[in-house]
């Protein structure tokens, strides 16, 4: 991923949540390649309907009534070459899917599901206090890393201090996550 394709916020307004973004055009009859930013990646082929936006870098729109943010029907979509394109009303050659590139793709927050006990959205971490076994606070996360094995808090110290940390998502470092109190307990020790 380049600078340029690196998420704004997941989180861009109040009810809607980025799932995945436009790479560029597939074929010449207006079709187009779709990143998705979803786990499973399929999932993203099964929300309905698609709101999109071209963001300038981090200062993505804030408001769902924001008008840079649209409503887009698709028509079709299937995978291709581990990822997946999609056809969308109105848009007919390869010219017309070019001028949808880089677009992000987001849905209502409503339409994703529930998540099994034990899992959680990403954007339901971010922001949520990390306080170790003594009850000392570590920080906020402010974003995940996903690594393959598992997913690594990116935890940003308290008070003045901005100093990171990093801490496995994972049942080893992890003792419980508390969301309604906005918590997250680890077993760590730094150093």
């Amino acid at each position: 991923m380049s600078c340029e394709d690196q998420l704004p916020e997941t989180r861009l307004a109040e009810s809607i949540i980025i799932v995945g973004r436009i790479q560029g055009p597939y074929g010449i009859k207006g079709w187009v390649h779709v990143a998705a930013y979803t786990d499973p990646a399929s999932n993203l082929v099964s929300y309905r309907p698609w709101k999109v936006q071209r963001s300038t870098g981090q200062n993505a729109a804030k408001s769902v009534a924001d008008p840079d943010w649209q409503d887009i029907e698709v028509v079709e979509t299937r995978a291709h070459k581990g990822g997946y394109v999609a056809r969308v009303h109105g848009v007919n050659d390869r010219n017309a899917a070019e001028s949808l590139r880089g677009l992000w793709i987001g849905v209502h927050e409503s339409q994703l599901p529930q998540p099994a006990v034990g899992e959680y959205y990403w954007k339901d971490l971010i922001g949520v206090e990390v306080r170790d076994q003594s009850d000392v606070s570590l920080g906020r996360v402010t974003s995940l890393i996903e690594t393959g094995a598992h997913d690594v808090l990116v935890i940003r110290g308290p008070g003045a201090s901005d100093e990171e940390s990093l801490i496995p998502f994972h049942p080893r470092y992890v003792v419980d996550v508390d969301l309604a109190a906005g918590s997250i307990r680890v077993d760590w020790r730094d150093g």
